[in-house]
């Protein structure tokens, strides 16, 4: 089969999407995964070989995304339910903390109010640069987000960007 449609531009396809009215927030669908639950996984993750870069990219960025599809759908409160169960310890108190670090960006960044865990002052770790390359450090040191920095974790701006 051949395609038959109009191929936009990426500048019409901005414009029709600047011009399409938002949607009401839904908050029928609820919270499908938490933070806690991704933790967990993590958990698993380690205790089966799984790197702490790996474990980064699925249990903080994974919660990330989570927490953004929830934000979409139902705005920021229904969005901060993506914390509120304290998530497990994983093994690993880099990956703790970042959970923590997570949970402290968004809710300064969106306008909710922290969970009490993510202050845990155990959820902090020495340096920790997650899939940052060596070459990329400096700019870490500069540009990590005061939630993660507090808490030892040294990125990017780049490091939370999503597609």
């Amino acid at each position: 089969m051949v395609f038959q449609g109009e191929v936009l531009s990426v500048a019409a396809l901005l414009d029709a999407a600047r011009a399409t009215p938002e949607t009401p927030p839904n908050t029928a669908v609820g919270v499908r995964h938490t933070a806690a639950q991704n933790a967990d996984v993590c958990r698993g993750l380690l205790a089966e070989g799984e790197s702490l870069d790996g474990c980064w990219r699925f249990g903080i960025l994974q919660t990330l995304d989570d927490y953004t599809s929830v934000l979409r759908r139902g705005g920021p409160d229904l969005a901060a339910g993506v914390f509120t169960d304290e998530p497990p310890r994983t093994g690993s108190a880099r990956l703790d903390a970042a959970f923590a670090a997570l949970a402290d960006y968004l809710a300064a960044r969106d306008g909710w109010l922290a969970p009490a865990w993510a202050s845990d002052p155990l959820r902090r770790t020495d340096a920790w640069y997650p899939a940052v390359p060596v070459i990329f450090r400096t700019d870490a040191d500069e540009e990590s987000p005061e939630a993660f920095r507090r808490r030892g974790i040294l990125i990017t701006a780049r490091s939370l960007a999503r597609a």
